[in-house]
């Protein structure tokens, strides 16, 4: 179990850096999905809700799955550009050819 754990980023005590490291990761992980979540729901909601009541109808329950649907796809894009930024910049500065 411990290889596994070691593998994986989790759980090692030979280097104590490393799982502090992964451990705010995983935190910001957390925060951003938090975020999201609370981004998607007020302007999916604002826009497709004009005037809230017991419940949702057929249009807007429609008009919520699409807006979710098409911000979820924005923030994958943008979160995977941003990655490999950071890997691209990580590459160059770890190669002694970056400018930071």
């Amino acid at each position: 179990m411990d290889g596994m754990g070691n593998s994986m980023g989790f759980g090692s005590s030979s280097d104590p850096k490393a799982a502090v490291m992964n451990q705010v990761r995983q935190e910001a992980a957390m925060t951003n999905a938090r975020q999201l979540i609370e981004k998607v729901n007020e302007h999916c909601f604002e826009k497709c809700v004009p005037k809230p009541g017991s419940s949702l109808s057929s249009g807007e329950t429609t008009c919520f799955t699409q807006c979710m649907e098409k911000y979820m796809a924005a923030w994958n894009t943008v979160s995977r550009q941003y990655i490999n930024r950071i890997q691209q910049e990580t590459g160059k500065s770890a190669g002694g050819g970056g400018m930071f």
